[in-house]
């Protein structure tokens, strides 16, 4: 008896639409009558739509099925498609390579785009118009250092850096940007341990627990006291 093994069956293009439906397709290419072969292909699409009905809403839905229908049939099938017909070139063109920049950044801190911007600015031939750029871009790479960092770095830093990043190319004086110790200075509160809270918290609990056990004492001390007084005048009076 022969056996006939799913290894041995040729391969499925669209395995999600199982054997049973590259089975009819291939019987739509054996109808010779273009018109039946119209009617029938109308009807495996039907039968292909019932596969998944919750796709329906989508727009595309009847263009996708036609073709999945001509890319079942290997390209083969000739009906008339209410849509354009597809091509094996259109599903086999690989996208284009994505060329990643390989630019190597010498400062990650400061970013890419300060190196670019002191390599433009190093070009520049309006000198004034350089010196407020660069004055510019020395407190923003102060305010990076610092997010980097957690710290200001010195003034002789970022002219260090700059004069690195231009090649030489720009060359500025402590004076120049010596403003630059004010601005985007943030004061950070020191955060207080948590065993100082604890420690400072225990005495504060511990004394209102003493102050209150003092006043219910002192309460039922009274409450007492005035029982006894009353106990005395009632026994007073009986004696009398």
């Amino acid at each position: 008896m022969k056996k006939n093994y799913n290894n041995t069956r040729r391969k499925l293009y669209l395995p999600e639409y199982g054997r049973h439906i590259h089975e009819m397709v291939d019987q739509l290419m054996l109808i010779e009558d273009r018109e039946e072969r119209n009617a029938q292909a109308r009807a495996v699409i039907a039968v292909m739509g019932n596969l998944n009905p919750l796709l329906r809403d989508h727009m595309d839905f009847n263009h996708k099925l036609w073709d999945h229908l001509f890319i079942m049939s290997d390209f083969q099938l000739d009906v008339d498609s209410p849509y354009a017909r597809p091509t094996r070139h259109d599903l086999e063109m690989k996208p284009r390579r994505l060329q990643y920049s390989q630019e190597r950044i010498a400062f990650k801190h400061y970013g890419k785009y300060v190196a670019h911007m002191i390599e433009k600015l190093r070009q520049e031939e309006d000198r004034d118009a350089r010196n407020v750029a660069i004055d510019s871009l020395a407190r923003f790479m102060r305010s990076k250092s610092f997010e980097y960092n957690q710290e200001h770095p010195n003034n002789e830093v970022i002219i260090k850096d700059i004069k690195f990043l231009s090649d030489g190319g720009i060359e500025l004086d402590e004076e120049s940007i010596n403003n630059l110790r004010s601005d985007y200075k943030q004061h950070l509160t020191a955060r207080p341990q948590k065993g100082v809270q604890r420690t400072l918290q225990k005495p504060q609990a511990k004394n209102a627990m003493q102050k209150n056990n003092h006043n219910n004492n002192n309460t039922q001390r009274g409450r007492v006291q005035n029982v006894v007084r009353k106990n005395n005048n009632d026994n007073t009076a009986r004696h009398k």
